[in-house]
């Protein structure tokens, strides 16, 4: 009874665990988003005659968080299109069939890229709250740009989630199996994806639908306003539709499968249909 209760508290305490540090990706668009219009009010001028000054932590985030994420989240990003074009991925498990040599170097690398993307995002999300980013306006937001249309949201926030997800394996998940079990390469549950697809369905519908869209809408602003475009602006500019392509990857996918198992039955119910036909005439004979 006690053995029981005891694993029943560590898959709970895995379960809680797994999904705050799964966030931490689609967190990460959220605070490059808000960095996006931070720069773009810097650069306007538009707080250079404000009376009060930019925290040291937002100003340190500022200068050094962006890079850090525009790096890792492209890395990530292109593991998910490549996931997603072959459906082959590398993930921690795999080395423990072969050897266990590669196994606590690779553990290493995750644990080492865990940390540095929850320092970057608690950083910039304790500067961008301490200077008043997330009490903005989201219409003040718009920066006179069209908004992108519901068929791209969602197939952005598909794409998101295939990014999620391979975030989750590669990196997330042999940290806190190691962690927690003492194991790498446990079989997954299909409780952890359906939480994990609540946990970025929430945080879609209170943040993220309407914000993430500064990282397209901010180069389209600037453009129209003559501003000039930064490195920055334009890697995120390709992160979102870089998001975009591998959710339009993922539906192509699916009809794909669809079409197929659809492909699949067809002659068998066809097979069916002629035996039936066979024995009515042989029962009228």
């Amino acid at each position: 009874m006690g053995n029981n209760l005891q694993q029943k508290a560590k898959e709970i305490f895995h379960l809680f665990t797994f999904t705050l540090l799964t966030l931490l990706l689609p967190l990460s668009f959220l605070l490059l988003a808000k960095f996006s219009d931070a720069q773009y009010y810097l650069q306007t001028l538009t707080w250079y005659h404000s009376p009060q000054h930019f925290p040291y932590v937002l100003t340190l985030a500022l200068h050094i968080n962006p890079l850090i994420l525009y790096v890792l989240l492209s890395i990530i990003s292109m593991a998910s299109l490549v996931h997603g074009l072959t459906g082959k991925i590398i993930i921690l498990s795999d080395s423990l069939s072969s050897s266990s040599t590669f196994l606590q170097p690779r553990i290493f690398t995750a644990w080492i890229v865990l940390c540095t993307f929850q320092v970057c995002v608690g950083l910039g999300i304790e500067g961008s709250i301490e200077a008043g980013l997330y009490d903005s306006n989201d219409e003040s937001m718009g920066f006179g740009v069209e908004r992108r249309s519901l068929l791209s949201r969602v197939v952005f926030l598909l794409g998101l989630h295939e990014t999620m997800h391979v975030w989750a394996r590669v990196v997330v998940r042999p940290v806190v199996d190691d962690t927690v079990f003492g194991v790498v390469g446990r079989e997954e549950k299909w409780v952890e994806r359906v939480v994990e697809a609540a946990s970025l369905g929430a945080l879609w519908w209170w943040r993220l639908r309407e914000d993430v869209e500064s990282l397209v809408v901010m180069v389209e602003a600037k453009k129209e306003q003559l501003i000039d475009v930064r490195v920055s602006d334009f890697v995120g500019w390709w992160l979102y539709y870089l998001t975009v392509t591998i959710g339009m990857v993922r539906v192509v996918r699916g009809l794909v499968w669809m079409v197929t198992i659809c492909l699949y039955r067809r002659p068998r119910a066809t097979g069916v249909t002629s035996l039936l036909e066979h024995s009515e005439i042989d029962d009228k004979v």
